[in-house]
């Protein structure tokens, strides 16, 4: 979406805020303003590992680097948070309303083969593949008990930021992979330093600012050793987009960003 924090920065100015020709008519975008201005002044949680899914070496060996010179310049650095929530239960939750939303476009014999496939998993099973069809086949009123965790997964989550003004985690469990076609696509596998997971479990840090309302802002930090680019997932408190995007561009002029990939 952008080549630095101030274009996006600079998107944000431009498109945030109501339709004015609807919500814009009563209400306006009133974001605050970043929490700091210098790195030294933030207090920064790192989390590199997921209880749903591995994450490859080459990122958690990023993520820790990063995590080393944000420290050497005097970021509060912290490893766990007695108010970090919990993030398979975020996970799963994310999942499986995410799942439900796009129940209404199955086709029939294929939602007869989910709602077999969910019937027969044992209550123990939580894993995201479970997670998927129970939120396939889930009824409105389980969409609103799901939902209701859910809201209280985001009180958890902004509590956190009172502790701790951003988050850096992985975007992605994995660098840039080859596609897969193949069908039918809940076969797909993924493979994590030779550790084979189901396709779709690459979904599970994407759910932490997705389905908790949280800004997130994802930029470039290292290259693997095969030259293919590791990024950071930098999330902040409810409507703080602003300190996000200001941590990203403070981690940029100390360390650099976005190049372009030779051609």
């Amino acid at each position: 979406m952008a080549r630095s924090a101030a274009d996006l920065a600079l998107e944000l100015a431009v498109v945030a805020g109501p339709d004015e020709l609807a919500d814009g008519i009563g209400y306006k975008l009133a974001l605050p303003p970043p929490r700091h201005d210098k790195l030294a002044d933030f207090r920064v949680l790192v989390i590199d590992k997921h209880p749903l899914c591995p994450t490859a070496a080459s990122i958690s060996a990023a993520l820790d680097g990063l995590a080393d010179r944000v420290a050497k310049l005097g970021c509060t650095v912290l490893r766990t948070s007695p108010k970090m929530p919990d993030l398979a239960r975020t996970t799963r939750n994310y999942v499986e309303l995410l799942a439900a939303f796009f129940t209404a476009d199955t086709p029939p014999d294929e939602r007869l083969r989910i709602e077999a496939a969910a019937q027969a998993l044992s209550p123990d099973d939580l894993s995201l593949t479970a997670a998927l069809l129970r939120g396939r086949t889930m009824s409105h009123s389980a969409w609103i008990r799901t939902s209701r965790i859910r809201g209280g997964l985001r009180a958890g989550w902004q509590a956190l930021f009172k502790d701790v003004d951003v988050m850096l985690c992985p975007p992605m469990p994995t660098v840039a992979f080859p596609h897969d076609h193949s069908f039918p696509n809940r076969a797909r596998q993924l493979d994590i330093d030779g550790t084979k997971v189901p396709y779709n479990d690459q979904l599970v840090w994407a759910g932490i600012a997705t389905s908790n309302g949280l800004p997130a802002t994802t930029m470039p930090i290292a290259h693997s050793d095969s030259g293919l680019p590791i990024g950071v997932q930098v999330i902040g408190g409810y409507l703080e987009d602003r300190t996000t995007i200001a941590f990203a561009g403070l981690i940029e002029r100390e360390f650099g960003g976005f190049t372009p990939p030779p051609i």
